[in-house]
């Protein structure tokens, strides 16, 4: 199942009216790698309180976890993919929404969402939660309509990331792949490029004979998904269903 048929899977919402927030966001972060600690620095500069920062370790104990996310209003989690489907279900039993900016574990992406469409819980997930991104996935969109009735242009995908990241390629790559490919009727080969501490690079490259053009996405610090994943996260507060950014950036905008 591609990224593009994922989304499609997931689209039962059963709760998209806006939520009014009377009190300050209460939020568990689930993860203290450099995405948890970024989005723990964004938090206390601004008005949301931080409930809680749970390592691996301290997401072994499934107690302290339940106290946690009992006492929060949303948990934000940026973990691993060998460990993110448990913690949504955590979240699921204590009753918190909950917003996955960990990568890699999509292929229980429709399992994980019926149980959330089951019992009535909030899963809004994201590879991606740059405002960036969401304008370069909608270029990407329409380039591939209008490629689709033009011959002579090769399209790639090149994406870059720090050495750490465990995914690859990325799922940002996979959905500008997948929404690229779609309109524009073919297939489009993806570079992954592990080096360094770059926060993320994405580039499209559509080459033709005697011309090219590029279109890139290039983030300068980790702080753009921290403050994107925040603004998830007050998004889905008071929700039930399964969402992605687009949900937030479409009734949102940009």
């Amino acid at each position: 199942m591609d990224m593009t048929s994922m989304q499609s899977s997931t689209a039962t919402r059963p709760d998209m009216a806006p939520v009014a927030s009377v009190t300050p966001l209460r939020v568990a972060i689930l993860g203290t790698g450099r995405m948890g600690q970024e989005v723990e620095a964004s938090a206390r500069e601004s008005s949301i309180a931080v409930t809680a920062c749970l390592g691996r370790e301290a997401l072994r104990d499934r107690d302290r976890v339940g106290a946690a996310l009992r006492d929060s209003d949303v948990a934000i989690e940026f973990t691993a993919p060998d460990v993110a489907v448990r913690n949504i279900d955590l979240c699921l039993e204590a009753e918190c929404p909950v917003v996955v900016g960990t990568t890699g574990w999509y292929e229980h992406l429709e399992d994980v969402s019926a149980r959330v469409m089951r019992q009535r819980g909030a899963l809004l997930w994201a590879p991606n939660f740059s405002l960036g991104v969401a304008l370069m996935k909608a270029l990407c969109a329409r380039a591939g309509e209008i490629l689709a009735s033009m011959d002579g242009f090769d399209l790639h995908l090149t994406e870059t990331h720090h050495v750490g990241k465990k995914d690859s390629p990325s799922g940002t790559a996979l959905v500008l792949r997948d929404v690229l490919g779609e309109a524009a009727r073919r297939e489009v080969e993806i570079t992954s490029i592990r080096t360094g501490h770059v926060p993320g690079r994405h580039e499209l490259r559509i080459d033709g004979p005697h011309e090219q053009v590029i279109l890139t996405h290039e983030a300068r610090s980790r702080r753009v998904f921290a403050d994107g994943a925040l603004r998830a996260a007050t998004w889905v507060r008071g929700r039930t269903g399964v969402f992605t950014m687009d949900d937030v950036t479409r009734q949102e905008g940009p």
